[in-house]
């Protein structure tokens, strides 16, 4: 076989890649950002496709190049090449199918493409991570990624019956042309020869997000994700490390101002109030709006403190409970749950508060090894955890594990039970108000609504229990969402209502209720405000801000996949990463910008400081 033969068997391979790649896209659109907009977004995926194309054949042809040298003349050596060669395309074709489906079922949920996150949840918890999929769904996304595995096999079988590129020995001179050929794969690798190397955001083209990740190549989004998340020390090097840090100096009340000119919300002789932390499932400003869905949340807010400008920090559980509980903002791109080393060595509100005699408990009806909580909360210092297998296994009624009226219920008895006049730290996180949406409760005919309005109901029951209990005028109740939420249906992460949370202060430990805070703040701030509250020192929390404290610089933070969201008084601003601009933007936007940036760079200066991972 001639070299010119085996050349274009390269290309060949090449160009089908491309091809395959450019065919995901259509089916994305069928079910995101629709057909109209199908050339752009092929044309502006084409780096990312070529990029990855150029990744999948390398391989291929340094074996064909093998097969073509003049001393390979072993029969033996030949056929062992060949079943590599359809090994290799087996296996390319699996983890195709796998990105491109996946791809488009997560998508609807998380509304960004494909990354590292689904191998941390399979990993951490495979029974956990399929709560949230319907057993018709499984088996739908098994076929789609059997029928595209298959049909990507037969392609590459049917190219390779065209060329006889076996036990065809070229020259040297020709062999070395070909290692060239080889050798320049790294053109479209690494997209051209200019400093700036491929990139999910060189595929973003337009202000329509769904149409920017409708071009993104989900198989390199999701190579990209898992080769660049643990290097905290270089990621997001966005401006000099000394004006990064001045700038955030800004935002924050200087460390030597020890003069607490707080609001106090707690009765003076309440020293040391029991707190309920109530970590609500993707709950929302948004659904408390929605007629006859949380009656109970409602008529708390109009009983208690109401902060009417607080925002989520991020879009999953495992990033927005490092918010609250370790009063820094979760990077959107890493899942610090995924390093326990790192998290222990955190300063966390529940260690503050075991230093001031508290003692500690979390409730949650999962499962507690789902993305490393279990090893989360322990270096936290909580002492005592309630999770999904402390229950009765009749109990374990829905996907998630424990209905959140059952949880509470064990809440109740345990509290029923104990006589102890040591102050309390209670969490207690729910997870109904999660797909699947299946619970035990039948009000509302709309499925998701009618989740919410139980957790609703299960949360309202607890607070009128707690009520009438001699506990009710020494308790704190803290109600906050554990992230962004998850309704309405038509969902954007770059839109500020989308961050938009409710944060709900009851109990009989306050000195002033029906109270309205119109403060910007975000879920970091949780730890600083608490222990403000109580009187005890947070200056080991660099982010956290205390809300209730009129000298702190108040703004309200959050990140996105992959991006920042900054709001005060003066102005907002939505950024996006991958596009390198602003989204939205109201006020000064350079000085938004670079104090967005500024926190970013900082954050991770912070996570990459903590050595011992």
């Amino acid at each position: 076989m001639k070299s010119g033969k085996i050349a274009a068997l390269i290309i060949f391979i090449f160009l089908l890649w491309v091809l395959i790649f450019i065919a995901q896209k259509p089916f994305f659109l069928l079910f995101y950002g629709g057909f109209s907009h199908l050339i752009p977004v092929v044309w502006h995926g084409l780096p990312l496709d070529f990029s990855m194309s150029g990744y999948l054949t390398v391989l291929p042809s340094l074996l064909i190049l093998l097969g073509s040298l003049p001393v390979v003349r072993s029969p033996r050596l030949s056929k062992t090449i060949t079943k590599g060669m359809k090994a290799y395309f087996g296996i390319a074709a699996v983890c195709c199918s796998m990105a491109f489906v996946s791809n488009i079922a997560l998508y609807g949920y998380w509304r960004f493409p494909l990354d590292s996150t689904p191998i941390f949840f399979v990993t951490s918890s495979p029974a956990a991570a399929m709560a949230s999929v319907a057993w018709w769904q499984l088996l739908l996304g098994l076929l789609a990624m059997g029928f595209t595995a298959w049909g990507v096999c037969q392609l590459f079988a049917l190219l390779l019956s065209r060329f006889a590129w076996q036990n065809n020995p070229t020259s040297w001179r020709q062999s070395l042309l070909l290692l060239l050929l080889c050798a320049l794969l790294i053109l479209p690798i690494r997209g051209g020869v200019s400093v700036a190397t491929m990139n999910t955001g060189q595929a973003y083209f337009s202000p329509n997000q769904e149409l920017n990740h409708a071009a993104v190549n989900p198989l390199f989004s999701f190579m990209e994700s898992v080769t660049h998340q643990t290097d905290f020390a270089k990621a997001y090097r966005l401006m000099d490390d000394k004006e990064a840090h001045r700038l955030f100096a800004s935002l924050h009340k200087p460390l030597n101002d020890a003069d607490s000119m707080h609001l106090s919300l707690i009765r003076r002789e309440i020293a040391q109030p029991d707190i309920y932390l109530i970590i609500m499932e993707s709950f929302s400003d948004t659904i408390m709006h929605v007629p006859h869905v949380t009656p109970m949340l409602n008529r708390i807010k109009q009983e208690g403190v109401w902060f009417s400008r607080f925002y989520a920090n991020s879009f999953r559980t495992d990033r927005g409970l490092v918010s609250c509980l370790l009063g820094v903002p979760a990077p959107s791109t890493i899942s610090l749950m995924k390093f326990p080393r790192k998290t222990s060595l955190m300063p966390s509100l529940a260690a503050q508060l075991v230093k001031h005699g508290y003692a500690t408990h979390y409730y949650y009806g999962g499962d507690a090894d789902f993305t490393n909580m279990r090893s989360f909360l322990i270096n936290q210092r909580f002492m005592n955890l309630t999770e999904a297998h402390d229950f009765p296994v009749e109990d374990r009624l829905s996907k998630w594990g424990v209905p959140d009226h059952l949880l509470f219920q064990r809440v109740e008895k345990d509290l029923s039970a104990s006589h102890s006049m040591r102050p309390t730290f209670r969490v207690i996180q729910t997870s109904s108000s999660h797909e699947p949406f299946d619970v035990p409760f039948h009000r509302l005919s709309d499925k998701k609504l009618n989740a919410f309005a139980y957790s609703d109901d299960c949360i309202g029951r607890f607070v009128e229990w707690l009520k009438k209990t001699d506990r009710w005028n020494r308790s704190l109740v803290v109600l906050i969402p554990d992230h962004l939420g998850a309704w309405p249906d038509d969902i954007d992460n770059f839109s500020f209502w989308r961050f938009h949370v409710p944060m709900l202060w009851t109990g009989g430990a306050l000195s002033s209720t029906k109270k309205v805070v119109d403060i910007y703040g975000s879920q970091q701030d949780i730890t600083a405000s608490l222990l403000g509250q109580l009187g005890y020192d947070h200056s080991m929390f660099p982010f956290s801000k205390d809300l209730l404290d009129p000298k702190e610089p108040h703004y309200a933070f959050f990140m996105m996949n992959d991006g920042f969201g900054l709001i005060d008084d003066h102005g907002s601003m939505i950024y996006d990463f991958n596009r390198k601009a602003a989204v939205k933007s109201k006020g000064s936007s350079s000085l938004f910008e670079q104090r967005g940036k500024a926190i970013t760079q900082v954050l991770f200066d912070y996570i990459a400081r903590l050595r011992n991972s």
